[in-house]
């Protein structure tokens, strides 16, 4: 249940930027976004015709800290909220852009913060948005695919994509899950309730996963292509993969775990990739042949560390990316 200990309301004024002036054409996100509070309101209806895309914060680390990384993302949310301000709204006019604030991880309640988030997307799919949500570290992952999982229910298959250095599957240690074991918890979800476990990552380095890790991926028939399909242009692998996952699927979770890219575009994560992927035409190809396929259902962006950012340079490409999306989504023709 949503409480005021584990949400946080954005204020209006968190979006700000340039005013060219307010006809149609010269508008911006910051003048046409909308912010409600879940606790005081109910989400504002979608009209006929109207399309609807929810940025929903995930303000956590408490999982990065158990996976013994780098603390900060917490902060994540904040950043690209203020990244994304100042784009200009190259929207159909039938769009609503709405913000529907931040779920927070308090008292290092990591498995609760999960499950609200998981209530807060089911709450945002099925008043019709899009949930687009703000990391956060990757513990972000469960919480958003089980919310659509759970929207989802019998209705079709649940595809999960993930652009990352890792696969994320990690089994939970002591402490219990971390950001590197969203993954793994939805694959035994997927065993207890007799559904087919069907995930692809992209980007994944040989050097930055143990044996271990590629093994359990092999057990749990993930689909995977490296990071050298990116740095080869290998055009040809990358859209196959992504075509045949994509037509085995009803529904797809997309989330980018920013720590994918070269650490030159992307300094601001808890673990940079000096060889990660450019976030050029290589990714932008493949990532808009997810989103053009008109089954991704819930979108995310993960691991952004303001504290370990340098000009700004990593909170600017996940919001480059946020914009890829909802030009996909509701972008002009």
């Amino acid at each position: 249940m949503i409480t005021k200990d584990s949400y946080r309301p954005t204020a209006l004024n968190t979006w700000a930027g340039r005013i060219d002036g307010t006809e149609t054409d010269l508008l911006r996100w910051h003048q046409v976004v909308r912010t409600v509070d879940l606790l005081q309101q109910p989400l504002p209806a979608l009209q006929k015709g109207q399309k609807g895309v929810a940025f929903l914060g995930f303000a956590c680390d408490e999982g990065v800290r158990r996976n013994k990384g780098r603390t900060g993302a917490v902060e994540g949310p904040g950043a690209l909220r203020k990244a994304v301000s100042n784009f200009p709204a190259h929207f159909e006019e039938n769009t609503v852009l709405l913000d529907a604030g931040d779920i927070v991880c308090a008292n290092t309640e990591l498995e609760e913060a999960q499950m609200v988030l998981s209530e807060a997307v089911q709450a945002l799919l099925t008043a019709g948005y899009l949930p687009v949500l703000l990391g956060g570290g990757h513990e972000i992952t469960y919480g958003h695919a089980s919310g659509i999982r759970k929207f989802v229910q019998k209705k079709g298959n649940v595809g999960l994509i993930n652009f990352d250095a890792h696969f994320d599957i990690r089994i939970p240690g002591e402490e219990g899950p971390s950001s590197g074991t969203g993954f793994w918890q939805l694959a035994q979800d997927c065993k207890n309730n007799d559904e087919a476990f069907n995930y692809l990552a992209l980007g994944i380095q040989k050097n930055g996963n143990t044996r271990q890790l590629f093994n359990i991926a092999g057990e749990e028939g993930v689909t995977h292509v490296g990071a050298d399909a990116f740095h080869l242009n290998d055009k040809d692998t990358l859209l196959a993969a992504i075509q045949h996952f994509l037509s085995q699927v009803d529904h797809v979770y997309l989330t980018t775990c920013l720590d994918v890219f070269a650490a030159a575009f992307a300094p601001g994560v808890s673990a940079t990739a000096y060889n990660g992927i450019l976030p050029g035409g290589m990714f932008l190809q493949c990532y808009r042949a997810i989103m053009h396929s008109g089954k991704v259902r819930g979108v995310d962006i993960a691991e952004l560390n303001p504290s370990l950012d340098q000009d700004n340079r990593t909170a600017k490409l996940g919001a480059a990316i946020i914009f890829e999306t909802l030009m996909a989504y509701c972008g002009e023709e």
